[in-house]
């Protein structure tokens, strides 16, 4: 029962977007490890800008900047 949990910054992804990384994640799994579609769980956590860091700063400054 495979569990894959995928983060984000939350900055617009679509829901066909999401669509499209769950399915490709779920067929990734079935494909190399011969996982079953119907037991693998996909988790999108999108994080605020704000809440995400890098280099010791976050994202919402570093996006400032460019």
């Amino acid at each position: 029962m495979p569990f894959v949990n995928i983060r984000i910054t939350k900055e617009g992804a679509t829901k066909e977007q999401k669509e499209k990384l769950i399915q490709g994640v779920t067929d990734l799994l079935v494909d190399v490890l011969g996982k079953n579609p119907k037991t693998t769980f996909v988790i999108i956590d999108e994080v605020e800008t704000d809440n995400w860091g890098v280099g010791g700063e976050s994202i919402t400054e570093l996006r400032k900047k460019q």
